[in-house]
């Protein structure tokens, strides 16, 4: 490999409205405020909940951008009845968007995904040496608190970039440029009863024909490896859905299990898990469907959704829900069904319960043969449930997942789910023309 990744940092995303999209991660998901950088020409907010991190950058349009209006704390937390301002108001903006790049894209996107490294340069000159294409060179910025140094690569797969950055020498709480105020009284407290803790996966949607393009520029580049979904899956196909009007094909990747090559990564006591990388692209001869209207909408491939780790996905689902978080629900016979109930139940969870949000649950079927006749507490399984998207063009979306011993990704939903959505999609067609359509990304969940 090229470049020997430590951990994921953040995920970028750019926004035309920031306000709208900072509002729904605090008061909707629970995300809470903690650094902000404004200048003449970008407005970065970042948020954390447990290790998941999204700076939310404002996209630049043609018509222009208001970024001379000075962003305050009430445009997030809408209700608090101090105008304070978040940040301190930075003339420096030499580097215009720091720690990534402004793309220009024409919508909503999650454009970057950055992750620390050990060396940038020695990052760079492998990566350069293979042919990678920079955006932003080796560039060293510091504060008080010391150096940070990173480049922005761009990646194989439409618009999505990877920014590597080593902060080792890096005293401070985030990153130089960013004004940090999540110890500000003021702000409200960490809800607790929305347990996220880290991100679990990113899935990527690509053509038909791209994902072994992808994973090969992965692997070479930065040591990812194939992470089976099933243990019987096929090394060429991967895990493959074809049934009646369901054809997807899912391909997973990690990039942390270097031990192949006799690698051991330097952060190997570090404390955040490591995040999953998912490859989804369509069969053909099944009509529309989810992943090609995400590439007719998105424009080109990219990063359909992100997985948000839980550890307690009733309470976590449920306080959202009254925050006003629409969750797509599959029909109430998914619960009633014959298998899914018991296999609910032996689970040791109320089927009821789990539909008032629309979980889901799928047991890892391929277990030892020691554990087949095991008790519930130890059968593998893990319970997931996907937002509405978040973006107005209906490209991008959140899952909520919470694993019982189980490594996939919900593998034995995916055929209910599929069929919810085309009677959803039918539902839906007679509203206007087109937009049941539309309304498949509302519940694209792989």
């Amino acid at each position: 490999m090229a470049a020997l990744l430590n951990r994921l940092h953040h995920i970028s995303l750019h926004v035309s409205n920031v306000e709208k999209v900072a509002s729904d991660l605090v008061s909707k998901f629970k995300f809470r405020l903690f650094a902000t950088r404004l200048t003449d020409r970008s407005r970065q907010l970042a948020f954390r909940k447990g290790a998941a991190v999204f700076i939310v950058n404002e996209r630049q349009t043609q018509s222009g951008v208001r970024l001379n209006e000075e962003l305050r704390l009430t445009d997030v937390y809408p209700r608090d009845p101090h105008r304070v301002n978040v940040g301190i108001y930075n003339q420096d903006d030499s580097m215009k968007c720091l720690y990534d790049i402004s793309p220009h894209y024409p919508l909503d996107t999650v454009s970057n995904v950055c992750f620390e490294v050990e060396d940038v340069d020695r990052s760079f000159k492998a990566l350069r040496h293979l042919g990678c294409n920079f955006v932003v060179p080796p560039t060293t910025v510091q504060d008080e608190r010391g150096p940070v140094t990173y480049s922005v690569v761009k990646s194989i797969v439409g618009n999505v970039c990877h920014t590597l950055i080593d902060r080792t020498q890096y005293k401070g709480s985030f990153l130089p440029g960013f004004y940090v105020i999540e110890n500000d009284c003021s702000l409200p407290e960490e809800d607790m009863s929305c347990p996220i803790t880290h991100f679990d996966h990113i899935t990527y949607v690509c053509p038909r024909k791209a994902t072994h393009q992808v994973m090969s520029w992965y692997e070479k580049l930065f040591g990812f490896q194939r992470f089976f979904i099933k243990s019987n899956e096929d090394v060429d196909e991967g895990f493959v859905v074809n049934h009646e009007d369901v054809g997807l094909r899912l391909t997973a990747m990690e990039y942390w299990k270097c031990s192949k090559a006799g690698i051991t990564l330097p952060s190997v006591d570090k404390k955040e898990p490591d995040c999953k990388f998912v490859i989804a692209e369509s069969l053909p001869g099944q009509g529309r469907n989810q992943v090609d209207t995400f590439l007719e909408q998105h424009g080109a491939p990219g990063i359909q959704h992100i997985g948000l780790y839980t550890n307690n996905i009733v309470s976590t689902a449920h306080v959202m829900a009254d925050a006003g978080v629409q969750f797509f629900s599959p029909p109430h016979a998914y619960y009633t069904e014959v298998g899914k109930q018991q296999e609910i139940e032996e689970a040791g969870h109320d089927p009821q319960l789990l539909a008032q949000n629309g979980i889901l649950l799928d047991t890892d079927l391929c277990q030892d043969p020691s554990s087949q006749s095991a008790s519930r507490e130890k059968k593998r399984y893990l319970l997931q449930v996907f937002t509405k998207p978040i973006f107005a063009e209906e490209t991008f979306f959140l899952e909520l997942i919470e694993r019982r011993g189980a490594t996939g990704f919900g593998e034995g939903n995916i055929r209910a789910l599929w069929r919810s959505v085309q009677a959803h999609m039918e539902n839906q067609r007679g509203d206007s023309q087109g937009e049941g359509s539309l309304k498949i990304m509302q519940t694209g969940q792989y």
